[in-house]
């Protein structure tokens, strides 16, 4: 740093500026409606709340002070895994082992079941095939 010593000691004793102590104030309000909300307010919602609390702050000094002391909106997740796949249930066996190609017809068969109804259609049909219908043979 090309600072002389005499600078240095001069810029670490002089006093907070008005704009510094004012960014504190307010980011002491950020923090605690932070803390309130649960971490759920960005910019726009945290400008809002401090108006409403009674702190004088823009958008820009709010979005900057957020983002130099790294006060992020904590998202919720929108989905809720509720797959398990650790269980004791009985897994059928993988008998294809992703090898669907077979040497003679009728060897291998998807087991498809299906109801679907075609628009106009009032009568439900259902298309079912499989090991021991339509010609397939079990493995």
């Amino acid at each position: 740093m090309n600072v002389s010593p005499r600078g240095l000691r001069a810029f670490r004793i002089r006093p907070a500026s008005r704009r510094q102590h004012m960014d504190m104030v307010v980011l002491a309000h950020i923090k605690e409606q932070s803390r309130l909300s649960l971490g759920s307010y960005g910019r726009p919602r945290m400008t809002e709340k401090l108006k409403e609390v009674g702190v004088d702050a823009g958008r820009r000094r709010v979005g900057r002070l957020m983002r130099e002391n790294e006060i992020v909106v904590e998202r919720t997740r929108k989905f809720k895994v509720t797959t398990d796949s650790d269980h004791r249930f009985n897994i059928a066996p993988n008998l294809l082992d992703r090898d669907f190609t077979a040497d003679q017809p009728n060897q291998k068969c998807p087991l498809i079941d299906t109801a679907y109804r075609l628009p106009g259609d009032r009568r439900a049909t259902s298309a079912t095939s499989g090991p021991g219908r339509a010609g397939c043979i079990s493995l």
